[in-house]
């Protein structure tokens, strides 16, 4: 080295000794690269992994017993399981023999047991089973808001449904199995690249269909019930708004994907969908619970308070307690409750039957 040149030791190179005795040069900024990028991408994993083990646990805890049996429940809480383990498989590919510095550098991975391998490759599946959740819920989602279309327009719709999700579907599984030969051979194909390109893609599209033909049929619900005078905040509005987060989150982290170098950005496509599907269930029937038993309330207070008024409503209420029907006259918003209840039914929120009984 040049006298005159100062040392700088953030640009020294160091070597590395292989196995069969060649040596390995790496220099500081390619070993900075190396761990920065590793405690990234644990950071992003970690996070989707609290998150979901969180969820998890409000589900199990906050589900009534009778909501637990519903399409929806199970497909939601599949989707977190599935979730949850792909996001801990995936970490201990980082912690494990595969982020190994002597094993990245010198591209030596003999110690890797067979076990990790399989590890990895079922970390791929983990993600594809997660996108067959998520499809099947938004697809129950969709067909639940959609049932009252004329016979030709739903024809349509499921058509082009069908379509979109079969091609992100296939395309997904064609990334699983390349995602499984890159990690048994060793090797990284030039191939893999487009195909996770147009997953991203296609998956932030489809994605986006479902929760533009849920919440555009929601929002023009909620529009006619408001011209009923059906304008209280309530269940119904609390699904919109979810399925709009449902919509925004995917796309904005796939807009991500394509403009930032954060590592492993686009799996949280997938987890801001499996996180937002369950959550608005779990708010839209606790919101359900507080208005039946404020109904339930009122209902029980005016029963419980006997008329003091004229003598001919004395003669005719003194004997009997007085009943909403006789007191106050029919309105849309008692007129359409049950229509509210129906339509939360068909998404496995709420049982009609149980509103009727009280």
């Amino acid at each position: 080295m040049n006298a005159s040149t100062p040392f700088d030791p953030y640009q020294q190179t160091f070597t590395l000794q292989t196995v069969d005795g060649s040596q390995v040069n790496v220099t500081m900024p390619e070993l900075d690269s190396f761990v920065q990028y590793n405690n990234q991408i644990l950071i992003n994993y970690g996070t989707q992994l609290g998150a979901c083990i969180v969820l998890f646990i409000v589900l199990v805890l906050l589900t009534k017993e009778n909501k637990r049996t519903t399409p929806i429940f199970i497909v939601n809480t599949l989707a977190v399981i599935f979730n949850i383990i792909g996001n801990i498989t995936a970490c201990l590919y980082f912690t494990g023999p595969f982020g190994e510095v002597y094993a990245y550098f010198a591209y030596d991975y003999s110690r890797v047991r067979g076990t990790d391998y399989a590890t990895q490759v079922a970390t791929t599946f983990m993600w594809f089973l997660l996108w067959i959740c998520i499809m099947t819920s938004l697809c129950l989602q969709t067909r639940a808001v959609c049932v009252t279309l004329r016979g030709f327009y739903r024809q349509v719709l499921v058509a082009i449904t069908i379509f979109i999700a079969l091609v992100a579907t296939v395309l997904r599984l064609a990334l699983s199995i390349e995602n499984a030969k890159e990690i048994v051979s060793l090797s990284s194909p030039v191939a893999l690249d487009w195909i996770a390109e147009a997953v991203a893609i296609v998956t932030t599209i489809s994605i986006a269909w479902f929760c533009v033909i849920f919440t555009s049929k929601l929002g023009y619900s909620l529009h006619q019930r408001r011209k009923m005078g059906l304008g209280k905040f309530g269940p119904m509005q609390i699904i919109f708004i979810m399925g709009c987060q449902s919509l925004l989150l995917p796309v904005i982290f796939c807009i991500l994907t394509f403009t930032t170098n954060v590592p492993a950005i686009q799996s949280n496509v997938l987890t801001s969908v499996t996180i937002s599907l369950p959550l608005s269930s779990l708010w839209a029937s606790a919101s359900l619970d507080s208005r039946f038993e404020e109904t339930r309330d009122k209902t029980y207070s005016k029963q419980a308070i006997p008329s003091y008024g004229t003598a001919s409503t004395t003669s005719k209420t003194a004997n009997n307690p007085l009943s909403p029907s006789s007191t106050n006259p029919a309105s849309p918003r008692h007129d359409g409750e049950p229509q509210v209840f129906k339509d939360l039914e068909a998404q496995g929120l709420a049982g009609t039957g149980e509103f009727s009984k009280e």
